[in-house]
């Protein structure tokens, strides 16, 4: 356990019982980052969803103290390639669930899961599994991707801005040279978003420092109780509105056929 600012925080699997009982004691907050392996074009590793939420996750945890879980990997509808890997809709939600219910039977009041993976389906059934959570055992569930509460519009995939970011945190993996030259394609990239080679180290240190900024006011607001679960039923309505394009035109009965459907809309 250490104490940062006077708030005390750690890792769940370092702790010690008497350590892990007294953050709990002070500082109800468990923080649960979300990766992905998933592909992110020939530049970026497989990785980027995982390492980023840890990045931002760690920053705010020393700001506001609480318990650090170990990152998990497992994604709803990665985006579709050979080599990415994903666990069917129903499995991740019913996990969701069980971690959920897990964490209010240890003692946490407040859950923060920062998803570095924010394809449709995988945010849209993490809010139905946040909310549920929210009625069923009275926590306090935010659930966003790393960027989300600085600007929308830089939830981009493979493209400027998970580039920059992996440009500040693990630049050794970016390889921006094996992009070819002219305009990128979807198919070959995995570039959803401007063109990842305008890419800086110096935006992607802005972009977490934001991000960290923003997430922390926000945890700090929810500890101190004043309408916690009607902001999230609020910011989650929001969040749903944006998707409600894609939810009309593509969903069928299944997320997976959704994406399937959409990726061949758009690389044909």
């Amino acid at each position: 356990m250490t104490t940062t600012n006077q708030y005390p925080w750690g890792h769940y699997a370092e702790l010690r019982p008497n350590e892990l009982e007294a953050i709990i004691e002070r500082v109800p907050v468990a923080y649960l980052p979300w990766g992905a392996l998933e592909w992110h074009g020939p530049h970026l590793p497989f990785g980027v969803d995982g390492f980023t939420a840890e990045a931002l996750i760690d920053q705010v945890s020393q700001r506001t103290g609480g318990v650090v879980l170990p990152t998990t990997w497992w994604p709803i509808t990665a985006l579709p390639h050979r080599l990415s890997l994903s666990i069917p809709s129903a499995v991740v939600q019913a996990l969701w669930e069980a971690i959920f219910a897990e964490l209010a039977r240890a003692g946490f009041r407040v859950i923060v899961v920062v998803t570095g993976h924010y394809a449709q389906g995988h945010e849209l059934v993490l809010m139905d599994a946040a909310e549920a959570a929210m009625t069923q055992h009275g926590l306090v569930v935010l659930a966003v991707p790393p960027l989300a509460l600085v600007d929308e519009r830089m939830l981009d995939h493979a493209a400027h801005w998970e580039t920059a970011l992996m440009l500040a945190l693990r630049p050794k993996l970016v390889a921006l040279n094996t992009l070819r030259e002219g305009p990128t394609t979807l198919i070959d990239t995995a570039v959803l978003g401007d063109d990842p080679r305008g890419a800086t180290l110096t935006q992607g240190e802005s972009a977490l420092a934001l991000a960290a900024g923003q997430l922390t006011t926000a945890v700090r607001a929810l500890l101190s109780g004043n309408n916690g679960q009607d902001s999230l039923r609020e910011l989650y309505a929001r969040r749903r509105a944006r998707y409600q394009s894609y939810v009309d035109t593509y969903f069928r009965g299944s997320w997976e056929a959704a994406i399937d459907v959409w990726w061949k809309e758009k690389t044909d």
